[in-house]
Order: structure tokens, then C-alpha cells, then sequence
């Protein structure tokens, strides 16, 4: 049986899969401990996040010179009818004690405040406490912001007191975070359980995959820990979390994928070990070839600008990586050993008759072939219809107001201060220069529109100068996450770089954001092409033609641009979002194009493996009901594996989620299943060219697929 040789030997051989087994287990061993430490070595502190060579990141190593890197929390009181003399009293207490705080980095003796809004019957009242961000500062901003709120308390008897700015914030995003890995492991977890219950209909069958998910995500995890303890890679919040869907989501897929071969393997040979090594050697090239899509497309992320992007492509690669390669051996392993009995109650006996052939997608197959160019065309025109919702598309940024799905203290403690103070209050500009010309660049800042000119000084604990460079603040009269707050930096930037031998730079918050949509929508120009001619190799190579590679790519930029089209409507109409983030397209362009092509890959090997034997057009019949069901499974589990990101409060998180299990659906349902079957039916063989398939419809069409065949080629127009 020379179709069992290679690596599906190796794999599921009868001594092999015990050795399998073994070596998995002891993997797991030595990497478990590891996969816990990981939230440890995550670096969520802003140099991770910032594109690396622009000017806010400059500013801020340089700003390490004249003292530690810093977060100011903003403490808040607010009385509308006018501050009591008690509530002054109490503020006056709040900031001595507040002076002598040492705890999670509060640098309490550089305490500034209280300022007020007015000198006469003031009605707020504002405390600066800074923050030191050191390499655990993330971990330690949440406990130093409640050591604040602690000694503030949270108001009372008309007395508003919160607890904002960036250190407000942060601490508030650090929460959200919190437990992020925990809360998408069960919520993945739950989905695949779900999915492979109402797939299977065996509640013995779920757990082989289940495990051998797990045992790769641990893996995955340990890699990566050792990776960013020793060798530099960065990992953040948000790579992590993807890491946990990208895995669940992937390697089921690929587990449901080899079971549906597998299964129509145990009706045709009686030897398990036979039917897994021809179902290893028959579905494994399409299996490694999306699994190698997905990893070549996440390391093209290797080209952003942004860190945060540039971080997240090794982590997903590794993740996809892993997983593959547990499904490619420890779940056929585990399979193997368990015997048919795992598929009970719906075990595939010898001999069974393939339910493939008369069910619903055999019966879609046939009816598109009956008028396969008017299908494709109306598909088509819908999926451009529903593009349209593109103009209500708003990826220019989401501030920090409009970034939790909830309203948490400091947003709330930022639009109190909004009222009674310049909105860029806490967050300012930060500026360095040369020395000799730091009159000068002082003097340009002041005048610039849109900065506060009294604000202009030196923040306490900071050296007045070193190496010749000097460093100051500047408050904005605009909210700092504001659009008009980033036109106040272009400003500030054309003013201070104009002025010679300065060598003036412009940070601080809202410089960073300014960069960071810079770097994305330089990010957005360079790697969605990339990832395209990354796909459209792979599909060149595995096909070995021409044509239905440019289909294939094609059918998945419309159902892109429907899906983000449509995502923008729901934004707009249904969950009331002010916007999304400027990621958020490059985000979902690399994961529907990536995991989408997928379903692309394994419904075309099959049509080619069935257009050698029958033809082309039956071939797609034949295709299309071999893999319907199993390829619609996959696409609700990665659906709901990605839909999980909407458990965490954060808006951003919940938009990726939405739009790429929309547009997964969409990929699923509308593109796989009737727009690619009605193009291939359409086309033909030509679809294989420039291979000899395009030229001869391949052999005689084998018993049992003539009524296939003859229904399919009947009127293929």
C-alpha cells in the first residue's frame, strides 16, 4: 500500500501512534509549567504598541534621560454649585496624603495640585499623581490607581471624585485585560464543545480534538514564553489573546477536517490504521496548505511599522504552527488508538454507504449547475451590494472615551474635567530640544494654536537639562485623544522643526497616537498586498494552475469587502460604536483572507482530485458534496471561536470579533458554497489552466458518479 508511506506511516502505524503519544506527553510536560508564565513576560508597556522609529518613540527614550518613564493619574473633585469649604479641606488632606504615597510606582513626593478652575467660588478642583512605568509597570498601573482611590474615596453628598488621565485609563485598560487568557480559553472552549456536539452528534468523539487543542495551545505558549524571555519577542495583551482563538479556532478546523476523511476512509477499508494513513495522504496537502497560508500570511506582519502589529505575526504564526502540527500527529495518533468506537453513536462500519451523496450540499451542487453563470452573477452583485455599508467605515481611531464597551471611572472622570478644565489637562505634549535653542522652541510652542501657553514649564522630578537637551510639557486646549488635539502636534511639529540646530521633538499621548495611524495606514498599503501574492502562490502551487487561483482570490476580496461593509452597518445602526480602530481593517483583511482561503483549499483539492477522475464539472458536484458539511462545521466553530473576543469589554476587540466571524459566515455559506461551485461550474476545466486538466476533462467517470456527472454537464450554462 504505497499510499500509506511517508509521514501518515510514521504517524499512525501500529507501534508509531503509541510513540506519537509518548512524545506528546512528555512535550506537555516540559512545556505546561512554561505556558502559565506567559501572561508574566507580556510587555503591554507603550514602546510595545508604538511604531519603533517615529518621533513619539524617540521622545520617549529620550525622555528616560531626564527621568523615569512616567503615567500621570488625574484626581478629579467636582462640585457644580461650587467646591464646600469641608470639600476643600478634604482636597487640601487627599493631597498630603496622597504626597507621601510610595506604593506600585506613585511617586507621591512629586504630587502637583490641588489647581483649580478659578480663584474665586471654584467648582473643581484637580490632583497630578505620576506613575513610574518601569518593565512591570502595566502589571503594577491597576494597583497604584486603586492606592489613589483608596485615599480619595469616590465622593458623596454632591461631591463627584474620580480618578482619570492616563494613568486613570490605563489602569482602567489593564483591568480589562486581566484574565484576558483565562476568559477566552472557556469561551473558546465552550464554542468548539458546542460545535463539535452538534457536528459529531458523539459525545466521546469531541474530546480527542478538545485535547489535542489544549496540548498545542500549552505548546504554543511555552515557545512563545521562551521566545520572549530570550530572544526578544514581543508579546502584549492582545497577541496573546488572538494567540488563544487563532489556535482553537485553527485546529479544530483542521481536526474536523481530517475526521471527515477519515471517516469516509472507515467505510471503504476495515483496517483503522489503513483508512487514517489514506486520510492523512489524501486530505494532509490541503491541511498543510492552509495551515502554511495562515503562518506565511501572519509572518508577512513582520513588515509593519507598528510593534504591536509586527509582534502579533510570529505569535499567530507559532500558534497556527503548533496546532498544525498536533493535528497532523497527535490527533490522528489519538484516533487511531481510541478505534471506531470514539464516533459512537454514528460509527462509520465497513461497508456503510456515504451519506455524503445524497445530502444537501449534493443536492445544492445540482441545482447550481443547472444555471452556474446567472448564480455566480447574482451572488456576486450582492456580495458589492453589501460592500456599499464601506462608506459608513470609520477606522480613523477610537478615543479613549469611545474604547470600553462600558463606561468605566476614568472616562467618566475625563468628561467631568472636560468641564471645568482644558481638556488636554494630564495628558500633555512633551517636548525636547537642544538646549541653546530651547528659548526659541519654548516660545514657538506657546504660540502655536491649540496649546494652553501658560502650561509651558518643566514637570517636577525632572532634570533641568542633560547631554545638552532639555525636556518640557505643554498642556492642549483639546481633548489628547481628540482629532483636533493630533492637528495641535502637526502644528507644534511644522513649528518646532522649522526652528534650526534645535533638533526638536514632539510626544507624549497624542503624538503617539498620531504616529500610530501613520504607521497603520502605511501598514495597510504594504502588507494587504503582500498577504495577497502570499495566497495567491500558495494557491498557484498547490492547484498548479493559474486561473483558479485568480478566482479564488478575487471571491475573497469581495467577500472582504462585504463582510467589513456590512460589520461598518452593524457599528453604525445596531451596537451604536462611535468608530473603529485604524488596525481594525488590516486586522480582519489578514485573518478572513488567511482562514478563509482555507475553505477555498478544501473544497478546490477535492474538485481537483475528482476533475482527474470524472471531469471538471462533475468533479465540483462531487466536490461540493464531499465537503459541504464538514467545511460548514469549520466555519461556525472559527466563527464562534472569533466571535469570543466580544466577551472582553474593550470596543476594538469587539469589532474584530464581529467582523471576522461575519465575514466567515459570509466565506462559508454565500462564498464557498455557491459563488466558487458556480464560477468553477462556469468555467469548467479552464479553470486548470495552464495544467493538462484544462485541456482533458480527466478519465471516464467512475460508477456511482454518472448521475452526478450527467446531471452536472446537462446544461453547465
Amino acid at each position: 500500500m504505497t499510499e500509506n508511506r511517508g509521514i501518515a506511516h510514521l504517524v499512525c502505524g501500529r507501534r508509531a501512534k503509541w510513540v506519537v503519544l509518548v512524545l506528546w506527553l512528555v512535550l506537555l510536560f516540559l512545556t505546561a509549567p512554561l505556558a502559565s508564565k506567559l501572561t508574566d513576560a507580556q510587555d503591554n508597556d507603550a514602546a510595545s504598541w508604538l511604531p519603533g522609529s517615529a518621533e513619539s518613540t524617540q521622545v520617549l527614550q529620550i525622555s528616560e534621560n531626564f527621568r523615569p518613564e512616567q503615567i500621570p493619574a488625574v484626581v478629579i473633585y467636582a462640585r457644580e454649585s461650587g467646591l464646600t469649604a469641608q470639600d476643600k479641606a478634604q482636597i487640601q488632606e487627599d493631597a498630603r496624603q496622597l504626597r507621601q504615597l510610595r506604593d506600585h510606582g506613585v511617586r507621591g513626593a512629586e504630587t502637583r495640585g490641588p489647581a483649580y478652575d478659578r480663584e474665586t467660588n471654584p467648582r473643581a478642583a484637580q490632583i497630578y499623581v505620576p506613575i513610574t512605568q518601569d518593565e512591570k509597570g502595566w502589571e503594577e498601573i491597576a494597583p497604584a490607581v486603586d492606592s489613589i482611590r483608596d485615599i480619595t474615596g469616590k465622593g458623596g453628598a454632591g461631591l463627584a471624585v474620580h480618578v482619570t488621565g492616563p494613568g486613570g485609563t490605563s489602569a482602567d485598560f489593564s483591568k480589562a485585560f486581566e484574565g484576558i487568557d483565562s476568559t477566552l480559553l472557556l469561551s473558546a472552549m465552550a464554542v468548539v464543545i458546542v460545535m463539535l456536539l452538534i457536528t459529531y452528534r458523539s459525545p466521546t468523539l469531541l474530546i480527542v480534538p478538545l485535547l489535542s487543542v489544549i496540548a498545542a495551545l500549552f505548546t504554543a505558549q511555552a515557545f512563545i514564553y521562551l521566545l520572549a524571555e530570550h530572544a526578544g519577542l514581543t508579546v502584549n495583551g492582545q497577541s496573546a489573546g488572538i494567540l488563544t482563538v487563532l489556535v482553537f479556532g485553527a485546529g479544530t478546523d483542521y481536526a474536523l477536517l481530517l475526521v471527515a476523511r477519515y471517516r469516509e476512509e472507515l467505510r471503504r477499508h476495515e483496517d483503522r490504521h489503513e483508512a487514517m494513513a489514506l486520510a492523512l495522504h489524501r486530505a494532509g496537502p490541503a491541511v498543510i496548505a492552509s495551515g502554511a497560508t495562515v503562518v506565511l500570511s501572519m509572518l508577512v506582519l513582520l513588515a509593519a511599522e507598528m510593534n504591536s502589529t509586527r509582534g502579533l505575526g510570529p505569535v499567530a504564526a507559532i500558534g497556527v504552527a503548533v496546532a498544525l502540527l498536533a493535528m497532523m500527529t497527535l490527533f490522528p495518533a489519538l484516533l487511531v488508538i481510541c478505534g471506531r468506537w470514539i464516533f459512537w453513536p454514528a460509527i462509520p462500519h465497513f461497508g456503510s454507504a456515504d451519506p455524503t451523496e445524497r445530502g444537501i450540499w449534493a443536492r445544492t451542487g445540482r441545482r447550481i449547475a443547472r444555471r452556474p453563470r446567472m448564480i455566480w452573477g447574482v451572488t456576486a452583485l450582492a456580495l458589492a451590494i453589501c460592500s456599499l455599508g464601506l462608506i459608513q467605515l470609520r477606522a480613523a481611531g477610537i478615543s479613549n472615551a469611545d474604547a470600553f464597551t462600558g463606561k468605566p471611572d476614568s472616562i467618566v472622570g475625563q468628561e467631568v474635567s472636560a468641564r471645568y478644565f482644558p481638556a488636554g489637562s494630564g495628558d500633555p505634549l512633551v517636548i525636547v530640544s537642544n538646549q541653546a535653542q530651547a528659548r526659541q522652541v519654548g516660545e514657538a510652542v506657546a504660540g502655536t494654536r491649540g496649546v494652553v501657553p501658560a502650561s509651558l514649564g518643566l514637570p517636577p522630578g525632572t532634570k533641568p537639562s542633560y547631554d545638552g537637551q532639555v525636556l518640557f510639557e505643554a498642556t492642549m486646549t483639546a481633548p489628547s485623544d481628540s482629532e483636533a488635539a493630533k492637528q495641535t502636534v502637526e502644528r507644534v511639529r511644522d513649528a518646532v522643526h522649522a526652528i534650526p540646530d534645535a533638533d526638536a521633538q514632539v510626544g507624549g499621548g497624542t503624538a503617539a497616537l498620531l504616529d500610530m495611524d501613520k504607521a497603520t495606514a502605511h501598514d495597510n498599503k504594504l502588507i494587504i498586498p503582500l498577504v495577497l501574492v502570499v495566497v495567491m502562490l500558495i494557491l498557484c502551487a498547490l492547484l498548479r494552475a493559474l486561473i483558479a487561483p485568480l478566482l479564488l482570490v478575487g471571491t475573497v476580496i469581495l467577500s472582504f469587502a462585504a463582510a467589513l461593509g456590512l460589520s461598518a452597518l452593524a457599528f453604525r445602526y445596531v451596537f451604536d460604536y462611535a468608530g473603529e480602530s485604524t488596525d481594525f481593517p488590516l486586522f480582519v483583511f489578514v485573518f478572513l483572507v488567511a482562514l478563509g482561503i482555507d475553505y477555498n483549499i478544501f473544497l478546490t483539492t477535492r474538485i481537483r482530485e475528482e476533475a482527474a477522475r470524472q471531469g471538471t464539472r462533475p468533479g465540483v458536484v462531487t466536490g461540493l458534496a464531499a465537503t459541504g458539511a464538514v467545511i460548514t462545521s469549520a466555519g461556525l466553530v472559527l466563527a464562534g471561536t472569533f466571535a469570543a473576543l466580544g466577551t472582553l469589554p474593550m470596543v476594538a476587540f469587539a469589532e474584530i470579533g464581529f467582523a471576522v466571524a461575519l465575514g466567515i459566515i459570509l466565506d462559508t455559506f454565500v462564498v464557498r458554497s455557491v459563488l466558487v461551485t458556480s464560477l468553477f461550474l462556469d468555467a469548467g476545466s479552464k479553470v486548470w489552466w495552464p495544467h493538462r486538466l484544462s485541456k482533458e476533462d480527466g478519465g471516464a467517470t467512475p460508477p456511482g458518479a454518472r448521475g452526478t456527472a450527467r446531471q452536472a454537464t446537462s446544461n453547465p450554462h
